[in-house]
Protein backbone atom coordinates (compact mmCIF):
# COMPACT_ATOMS: atom_id res chain seq x y z
CA UNK A 1 0.00 0.00 0.00
CA UNK A 2 1.37 3.33 -0.56
CA UNK A 3 2.21 5.42 2.16
CA UNK A 4 -0.43 8.53 3.14
CA UNK A 5 0.99 11.87 2.06
CA UNK A 6 1.70 12.29 5.43
CA UNK A 7 3.84 15.53 5.63
CA UNK A 8 5.50 17.97 8.92
CA UNK A 9 2.30 19.35 9.72
CA UNK A 10 1.86 21.94 7.18
CA UNK A 11 -0.19 25.04 9.14
CA UNK A 12 -1.81 28.58 8.19
CA UNK A 13 -3.92 31.29 10.27
CA UNK A 14 -6.52 33.06 8.33
CA UNK A 15 -8.29 35.49 10.37
CA UNK A 16 -9.64 33.97 13.89
CA UNK A 17 -8.87 30.26 12.75
CA UNK A 18 -5.66 27.94 12.05
CA UNK A 19 -6.03 25.17 9.42
CA UNK A 20 -3.64 22.41 10.31
CA UNK A 21 -3.10 20.06 7.70
CA UNK A 22 -2.34 16.51 9.29
CA UNK A 23 -2.43 14.35 6.17
CA UNK A 24 -4.06 13.24 2.76
CA UNK A 25 -4.83 10.41 1.04
CA UNK A 26 -2.96 8.84 -1.19
CA UNK A 27 -5.58 7.42 -3.59
CA UNK A 28 -8.32 10.30 -3.18
CA UNK A 29 -8.94 13.69 -2.32
CA UNK A 30 -9.41 13.33 1.31
CA UNK A 31 -7.68 15.33 3.91
CA UNK A 32 -7.53 15.26 7.76
CA UNK A 33 -6.93 18.41 9.14
CA UNK A 34 -7.49 20.45 12.15
CA UNK A 35 -9.15 23.35 12.58
CA UNK A 36 -8.45 25.69 15.57
CA UNK A 37 -11.15 28.60 16.11
CA UNK A 38 -11.87 30.94 19.22
CA UNK A 39 -13.71 28.46 21.49
CA UNK A 40 -11.61 25.74 20.33
CA UNK A 41 -10.19 22.95 18.05
CA UNK A 42 -12.46 21.14 15.64
CA UNK A 43 -10.95 17.83 13.93
CA UNK A 44 -12.00 18.07 10.19
CA UNK A 45 -13.67 16.68 8.12
CA UNK A 46 -16.54 17.34 10.59
CA UNK A 47 -20.00 17.09 10.44
CA UNK A 48 -22.56 20.13 11.97
CA UNK A 49 -25.73 19.36 13.99
CA UNK A 50 -28.11 22.31 13.10
CA UNK A 51 -29.27 24.32 16.13
CA UNK A 52 -31.48 26.42 13.94
CA UNK A 53 -32.87 28.68 16.25
CA UNK A 54 -30.12 28.44 19.35
CA UNK A 55 -31.16 24.98 20.51
CA UNK A 56 -31.24 20.92 18.87
CA UNK A 57 -34.20 19.99 18.94
CA UNK A 58 -34.08 17.13 21.46
CA UNK A 59 -30.70 17.78 23.62
CA UNK A 60 -29.69 20.33 25.79
CA UNK A 61 -26.58 22.01 25.66
CA UNK A 62 -24.76 19.51 27.81
CA UNK A 63 -26.12 16.12 25.98
CA UNK A 64 -24.90 17.78 22.27
CA UNK A 65 -20.96 18.43 24.04
CA UNK A 66 -21.79 14.77 25.37
CA UNK A 67 -21.98 13.61 21.34
CA UNK A 68 -18.24 15.04 20.82
CA UNK A 69 -19.72 18.28 19.33
CA UNK A 70 -17.64 20.88 19.16
CA UNK A 71 -19.14 23.03 16.47
CA UNK A 72 -22.87 23.50 15.59
CA UNK A 73 -24.71 25.51 13.35
CA UNK A 74 -26.95 28.32 14.05
CA UNK A 75 -29.45 30.47 11.06
CA UNK A 76 -28.94 33.91 11.30
CA UNK A 77 -32.55 34.48 9.27
CA UNK A 78 -34.02 32.61 12.92
CA UNK A 79 -32.27 34.40 15.19
CA UNK A 80 -32.55 37.67 13.75
CA UNK A 81 -36.51 37.35 13.65
CA UNK A 82 -36.35 36.14 17.02
CA UNK A 83 -34.99 36.73 20.01
CA UNK A 84 -33.58 39.37 17.61
CA UNK A 85 -30.56 41.55 18.66
CA UNK A 86 -31.03 43.92 20.69
CA UNK A 87 -31.71 40.37 23.22
CA UNK A 88 -28.49 38.81 21.30
CA UNK A 89 -26.59 42.59 22.04
CA UNK A 90 -27.85 42.28 25.98
CA UNK A 91 -26.89 38.80 26.55
CA UNK A 92 -23.65 38.86 24.98
CA UNK A 93 -24.22 36.42 21.78
CA UNK A 94 -25.68 33.33 20.69
CA UNK A 95 -22.75 31.65 23.14
CA UNK A 96 -24.10 32.82 25.95
CA UNK A 97 -28.16 32.51 25.02
CA UNK A 98 -27.77 28.87 24.61
CA UNK A 99 -25.25 28.18 27.39
CA UNK A 100 -22.72 26.54 24.77
CA UNK A 101 -19.10 27.02 25.62
CA UNK A 102 -17.78 25.44 21.72
CA UNK A 103 -18.01 26.41 18.18
CA UNK A 104 -21.25 28.24 16.40
CA UNK A 105 -21.36 28.39 12.97
CA UNK A 106 -23.95 30.68 11.59
CA UNK A 107 -25.99 30.63 8.07
CA UNK A 108 -26.17 34.26 7.10
CA UNK A 109 -30.34 33.51 5.86
CA UNK A 110 -29.16 33.25 2.20
CA UNK A 111 -30.57 29.77 2.08
CA UNK A 112 -33.83 31.22 2.95
CA UNK A 113 -34.28 32.70 -0.17
CA UNK A 114 -35.13 29.10 -1.33
CA UNK A 115 -36.75 27.39 1.73
CA UNK A 116 -38.99 30.08 1.60
CA UNK A 117 -38.85 31.68 -1.42
CA UNK A 118 -42.72 32.73 -1.51
CA UNK A 119 -41.97 34.76 1.18
CA UNK A 120 -38.68 36.73 -0.47
CA UNK A 121 -37.81 39.02 -2.92
CA UNK A 122 -34.28 39.42 -4.28
CA UNK A 123 -32.56 42.55 -5.40
CA UNK A 124 -29.50 44.34 -5.66
CA UNK A 125 -29.91 45.91 -2.48
CA UNK A 126 -30.36 42.70 -0.37
CA UNK A 127 -33.52 40.22 0.04
CA UNK A 128 -37.04 41.49 1.21
CA UNK A 129 -38.55 38.87 3.70
CA UNK A 130 -42.03 38.50 5.17
CA UNK A 131 -41.12 36.87 8.71
CA UNK A 132 -43.55 33.79 9.20
CA UNK A 133 -44.23 34.79 12.66
CA UNK A 134 -46.24 38.01 11.78
CA UNK A 135 -46.25 38.41 8.47
CA UNK A 136 -43.91 42.15 8.93
CA UNK A 137 -40.95 42.85 6.38
CA UNK A 138 -37.42 42.27 7.00
CA UNK A 139 -34.81 43.55 4.75
CA UNK A 140 -31.60 41.56 4.97
CA UNK A 141 -28.91 43.10 3.47
CA UNK A 142 -25.56 41.86 3.35
CA UNK A 143 -24.81 44.50 6.10
CA UNK A 144 -27.52 43.94 8.15
CA UNK A 145 -26.59 40.19 7.56
CA UNK A 146 -23.39 40.47 8.99
CA UNK A 147 -24.50 43.08 11.81
CA UNK A 148 -26.26 40.22 13.34
CA UNK A 149 -23.68 37.71 13.03
CA UNK A 150 -21.34 40.22 14.86
CA UNK A 151 -23.96 40.43 17.41
CA UNK A 152 -24.36 36.84 17.55
CA UNK A 153 -21.04 35.80 18.29
CA UNK A 154 -20.22 33.12 15.98
CA UNK A 155 -17.19 31.55 15.66
CA UNK A 156 -17.61 31.37 11.62
CA UNK A 157 -20.16 33.57 10.05
CA UNK A 158 -21.06 32.88 6.39
CA UNK A 159 -21.80 35.87 3.72
CA UNK A 160 -25.29 36.48 2.57
CA UNK A 161 -24.91 35.08 -1.21
CA UNK A 162 -27.04 34.70 -3.70
CA UNK A 163 -29.07 31.60 -3.63
CA UNK A 164 -31.32 29.92 -6.21
CA UNK A 165 -32.51 26.62 -6.92
CA UNK A 166 -29.86 24.36 -8.91
CA UNK A 167 -32.45 23.17 -10.91
CA UNK A 168 -33.29 26.87 -12.20
CA UNK A 169 -33.41 26.41 -16.23
CA UNK A 170 -32.78 30.30 -16.11
CA UNK A 171 -28.68 30.79 -17.09
CA UNK A 172 -28.85 34.17 -16.81
CA UNK A 173 -29.98 34.44 -13.69
CA UNK A 174 -27.57 32.10 -12.50
CA UNK A 175 -24.60 33.85 -13.15
CA UNK A 176 -26.53 37.15 -11.84
CA UNK A 177 -26.59 34.85 -8.58
CA UNK A 178 -22.95 33.99 -9.18
CA UNK A 179 -21.80 37.71 -10.10
CA UNK A 180 -23.69 38.94 -7.26
CA UNK A 181 -22.95 36.87 -4.49
CA UNK A 182 -18.78 37.91 -5.02
CA UNK A 183 -20.03 41.86 -5.26
CA UNK A 184 -22.19 40.73 -1.56
CA UNK A 185 -19.19 39.01 -0.33
CA UNK A 186 -17.58 42.80 -0.60
CA UNK A 187 -20.42 44.36 1.28
CA UNK A 188 -20.08 41.48 3.53
CA UNK A 189 -16.02 42.25 4.27
CA UNK A 190 -16.65 46.05 4.24
CA UNK A 191 -19.49 45.44 7.02
CA UNK A 192 -17.17 43.05 9.23
CA UNK A 193 -16.62 44.57 12.40
CA UNK A 194 -15.33 41.46 14.34
CA UNK A 195 -12.60 39.72 11.92
CA UNK A 196 -10.29 39.44 15.09
CA UNK A 197 -12.27 36.70 16.89
CA UNK A 198 -15.30 35.70 14.00
CA UNK A 199 -14.12 34.48 10.81
CA UNK A 200 -16.44 34.92 7.97
CA UNK A 201 -16.61 32.34 4.96
CA UNK A 202 -17.19 33.31 1.43
CA UNK A 203 -19.60 30.99 -0.72
CA UNK A 204 -18.95 29.59 -4.29
CA UNK A 205 -22.57 29.71 -6.01
CA UNK A 206 -22.62 28.99 -10.06
CA UNK A 207 -25.59 26.09 -10.01
CA UNK A 208 -24.84 23.33 -12.35
CA UNK A 209 -22.26 25.07 -14.95
CA UNK A 210 -18.91 24.24 -13.99
CA UNK A 211 -17.08 27.19 -15.62
CA UNK A 212 -19.29 29.45 -13.68
CA UNK A 213 -18.11 27.84 -10.43
CA UNK A 214 -15.01 27.95 -11.08
CA UNK A 215 -14.95 31.96 -12.70
CA UNK A 216 -16.97 32.24 -9.22
CA UNK A 217 -14.22 30.28 -6.81
CA UNK A 218 -11.28 32.22 -8.00
CA UNK A 219 -13.23 35.46 -7.10
CA UNK A 220 -14.29 34.24 -3.82
CA UNK A 221 -10.40 32.89 -3.52
CA UNK A 222 -9.05 36.41 -4.55
CA UNK A 223 -10.62 38.09 -1.28
CA UNK A 224 -8.38 35.73 0.27
CA UNK A 225 -11.15 34.60 3.55
CA UNK A 226 -10.36 32.73 6.08
CA UNK A 227 -12.50 29.93 4.70
CA UNK A 228 -14.55 29.10 1.37
CA UNK A 229 -18.05 27.10 1.45
CA UNK A 230 -19.57 25.85 -1.63
CA UNK A 231 -23.52 26.53 -1.54
CA UNK A 232 -26.38 26.07 -3.50
CA UNK A 233 -26.34 22.58 -3.37
CA UNK A 234 -28.97 19.73 -2.06
CA UNK A 235 -31.37 21.74 -3.93
CA UNK A 236 -32.79 18.52 -6.02
CA UNK A 237 -30.15 18.25 -8.49
CA UNK A 238 -28.75 14.26 -9.20
CA UNK A 239 -25.92 12.95 -7.42
CA UNK A 240 -23.84 12.73 -10.44
CA UNK A 241 -24.03 16.38 -10.79
CA UNK A 242 -23.52 16.91 -7.05
CA UNK A 243 -19.91 15.26 -7.40
CA UNK A 244 -19.52 16.97 -10.22
CA UNK A 245 -19.98 20.33 -8.75
CA UNK A 246 -18.33 19.38 -5.43
CA UNK A 247 -14.88 17.81 -7.24
CA UNK A 248 -14.68 20.96 -9.83
CA UNK A 249 -14.58 23.53 -7.11
CA UNK A 250 -12.66 21.48 -4.20
CA UNK A 251 -9.67 21.06 -7.12
CA UNK A 252 -9.23 24.64 -7.69
CA UNK A 253 -9.35 26.15 -3.69
CA UNK A 254 -6.27 26.80 -1.51
CA UNK A 255 -4.86 23.68 0.24
CA UNK A 256 -4.85 25.63 3.53
CA UNK A 257 -8.41 26.43 3.92
CA UNK A 258 -11.50 24.59 5.16
CA UNK A 259 -13.97 23.31 2.34
CA UNK A 260 -17.27 23.34 3.32
CA UNK A 261 -20.03 22.12 1.35
CA UNK A 262 -23.46 23.63 2.74
CA UNK A 263 -26.29 21.17 3.85
CA UNK A 264 -25.11 17.69 3.10
CA UNK A 265 -25.86 15.25 5.97
CA UNK A 266 -26.69 11.40 4.17
CA UNK A 267 -23.54 9.03 5.71
CA UNK A 268 -23.11 7.92 2.04
CA UNK A 269 -22.91 11.94 0.70
CA UNK A 270 -20.56 12.78 3.76
CA UNK A 271 -17.93 9.41 2.77
CA UNK A 272 -18.06 10.35 -1.16
CA UNK A 273 -17.66 14.46 -0.38
CA UNK A 274 -14.72 13.45 1.60
CA UNK A 275 -13.35 11.58 -1.04
CA UNK A 276 -14.01 14.44 -3.70
CA UNK A 277 -11.77 17.02 -1.08
CA UNK A 278 -14.19 18.35 1.18
CA UNK A 279 -14.13 19.19 5.21
CA UNK A 280 -17.12 20.62 6.39
CA UNK A 281 -20.92 19.45 6.17
CA UNK A 282 -24.03 20.24 8.34
CA UNK A 283 -27.64 19.20 7.62
CA UNK A 284 -30.93 19.10 9.44
CA UNK A 285 -31.57 15.51 8.32
CA UNK A 286 -30.27 13.11 11.34
CA UNK A 287 -32.18 15.15 13.84
CA UNK A 288 -35.46 15.96 11.55
CA UNK A 289 -35.78 11.91 10.67
CA UNK A 290 -35.07 11.09 14.65
CA UNK A 291 -38.40 12.91 15.50
CA UNK A 292 -39.70 10.55 12.70
CA UNK A 293 -38.66 7.36 14.68
CA UNK A 294 -36.00 6.90 12.44
CA UNK A 295 -32.14 6.13 13.53
CA UNK A 296 -29.13 5.97 11.15
CA UNK A 297 -26.54 2.87 11.54
CA UNK A 298 -24.35 1.59 9.78
CA UNK A 299 -26.59 -0.70 8.23
CA UNK A 300 -29.24 1.89 7.09
CA UNK A 301 -32.22 3.68 8.32
CA UNK A 302 -34.29 1.71 10.75
CA UNK A 303 -38.15 2.99 11.11
CA UNK A 304 -38.30 1.81 15.39
CA UNK A 305 -42.04 2.84 14.52
CA UNK A 306 -42.53 -0.71 12.55
CA UNK A 307 -44.12 -3.07 14.51
CA UNK A 308 -41.20 -5.78 14.27
CA UNK A 309 -39.29 -4.01 16.75
CA UNK A 310 -42.20 -4.57 19.34
CA UNK A 311 -40.10 -7.18 21.02
CA UNK A 312 -36.73 -6.38 19.93
CA UNK A 313 -34.53 -5.74 23.24
CA UNK A 314 -31.23 -5.11 21.81
CA UNK A 315 -29.98 -1.45 21.78
CA UNK A 316 -31.08 0.59 19.29
CA UNK A 317 -27.26 -0.12 17.30
CA UNK A 318 -24.71 -2.92 18.73
CA UNK A 319 -21.63 -1.16 19.26
CA UNK A 320 -22.56 1.92 19.47
CA UNK A 321 -21.04 4.76 21.63
CA UNK A 322 -24.06 6.96 21.97
CA UNK A 323 -25.38 7.46 25.61
CA UNK A 324 -28.90 5.75 24.06
CA UNK A 325 -27.17 2.88 23.06
CA UNK A 326 -24.37 2.12 25.63
CA UNK A 327 -26.93 3.05 28.97
CA UNK A 328 -26.97 0.13 31.24
CA UNK A 329 -27.30 -0.36 34.75
CA UNK A 330 -26.71 -3.51 36.40
CA UNK A 331 -28.53 -4.31 39.47
CA UNK A 332 -26.32 -4.37 42.72
CA UNK A 333 -25.31 -7.57 44.09
CA UNK A 334 -26.88 -9.17 46.92
CA UNK A 335 -26.46 -11.99 49.07
CA UNK A 336 -29.31 -13.48 47.30
CA UNK A 337 -27.94 -12.74 44.28
CA UNK A 338 -24.48 -12.63 43.45
CA UNK A 339 -24.34 -12.27 40.03
CA UNK A 340 -26.86 -10.05 38.30
CA UNK A 341 -29.42 -11.49 35.74
CA UNK A 342 -30.00 -9.31 33.85
CA UNK A 343 -29.32 -5.62 32.74
CA UNK A 344 -31.83 -2.64 32.39
CA UNK A 345 -30.95 -0.47 29.38
CA UNK A 346 -32.85 1.45 25.96
CA UNK A 347 -34.16 -1.01 23.88
CA UNK A 348 -35.73 -0.91 20.29
CA UNK A 349 -38.90 -2.08 21.97
CA UNK A 350 -38.88 0.53 24.32
CA UNK A 351 -38.31 3.37 21.16
CA UNK A 352 -40.76 1.92 19.75
CA UNK A 353 -43.42 1.54 22.42
CA UNK A 354 -43.05 5.72 22.81
CA UNK A 355 -42.27 6.82 19.56
CA UNK A 356 -45.61 7.36 18.58
CA UNK A 357 -46.67 9.21 21.93
CA UNK A 358 -43.57 10.42 24.09
CA UNK A 359 -41.15 12.54 23.49
CA UNK A 360 -38.61 10.67 25.27
CA UNK A 361 -38.07 8.42 22.19
CA UNK A 362 -37.00 11.52 19.66
CA UNK A 363 -35.07 12.50 22.82
CA UNK A 364 -33.22 9.27 22.43
CA UNK A 365 -33.12 9.20 18.71
CA UNK A 366 -31.62 12.64 18.16
CA UNK A 367 -29.04 11.39 20.80
CA UNK A 368 -28.05 8.30 18.71
CA UNK A 369 -28.32 10.04 15.02
CA UNK A 370 -25.67 13.16 15.99
CA UNK A 371 -23.40 10.60 17.59
CA UNK A 372 -23.31 8.46 14.34
CA UNK A 373 -22.99 11.11 12.26
CA UNK A 374 -19.73 12.43 14.74
CA UNK A 375 -18.47 9.01 15.16
CA UNK A 376 -18.76 8.33 11.09
CA UNK A 377 -16.39 11.22 10.45
CA UNK A 378 -14.37 10.65 13.48
CA UNK A 379 -13.92 7.07 12.11
CA UNK A 380 -13.29 8.79 8.23
CA UNK A 381 -10.27 11.11 9.80
CA UNK A 382 -8.99 7.99 10.93
CA UNK A 383 -9.24 5.90 7.66
CA UNK A 384 -7.84 9.29 6.39
CA UNK A 385 -4.40 9.34 9.08
CA UNK A 386 -3.88 5.66 8.74
CA UNK A 387 -4.28 5.99 5.02
CA UNK A 388 -6.50 3.02 4.40
CA UNK A 389 -9.06 5.18 3.68
CA UNK A 390 -10.36 3.33 0.54
CA UNK A 391 -10.45 0.15 2.42
CA UNK A 392 -12.61 2.12 4.69
CA UNK A 393 -14.65 3.28 1.73
CA UNK A 394 -15.53 -0.39 0.42
CA UNK A 395 -16.13 -1.36 4.13
CA UNK A 396 -19.07 1.30 4.51
CA UNK A 397 -21.09 0.70 1.27
CA UNK A 398 -20.77 -2.97 2.19
CA UNK A 399 -22.77 -2.79 5.51
CA UNK A 400 -24.88 -0.17 3.88
CA UNK A 401 -26.15 -1.89 0.67
CA UNK A 402 -27.02 -6.07 0.35
CA UNK A 403 -24.60 -6.55 -2.87
CA UNK A 404 -22.44 -4.58 -4.67
CA UNK A 405 -24.88 -4.97 -7.60
CA UNK A 406 -27.59 -1.96 -5.36
CA UNK A 407 -24.64 0.33 -4.83
CA UNK A 408 -25.84 4.09 -6.40
CA UNK A 409 -24.49 4.85 -9.37
CA UNK A 410 -23.53 8.36 -8.62
CA UNK A 411 -21.40 7.09 -5.76
CA UNK A 412 -19.45 4.23 -8.07
CA UNK A 413 -18.96 6.96 -10.62
CA UNK A 414 -17.81 9.22 -8.76
CA UNK A 415 -15.44 7.44 -6.46
CA UNK A 416 -14.22 6.12 -9.72
CA UNK A 417 -12.98 9.47 -10.27
CA UNK A 418 -11.04 9.80 -7.46
CA UNK A 419 -9.21 6.28 -8.40
CA UNK A 420 -11.37 3.88 -5.83
CA UNK A 421 -13.47 1.23 -7.97
CA UNK A 422 -16.43 0.91 -5.44
CA UNK A 423 -16.81 -2.66 -6.89
CA UNK A 424 -13.74 -4.65 -7.04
Amino acid sequence: MLAARRMAPTKATHGALTFELLAECSTTRARASLLTLPHGPVALPVFMPVATQASLKGLTPGQLADTSCRLCLNNTYHLGLKPGQAVLDAVGGAHALQSWPHNLLTDSGGFQMVSLLQLATVTEQGVQFRSPHDGSPMLLTPEHSIRLQNSIGSDIAMQLDDVIVTTSPDAARMREAAERSVRWLDRCLAAHQRPADQNLFCIVQGGLDLDLRRTCAAAMVARDTPGIAIGGLSGGEAKSDYCRVVAAVAAVLPPLKPRYVMGIGYPEDLVVSVALGADMFDCVWPTRTARFGNAVTRHGVLNLKNHRYAADFGPIEPGCGCEACRWALDPAPTAQAPTPSHTLRITRAFVHHNVAKETVAAHLLTMHNVWYQLNLMREVRDAILADRFPAYIKDFFAALYPDKASYPEWAVDALAGVNVDLRS
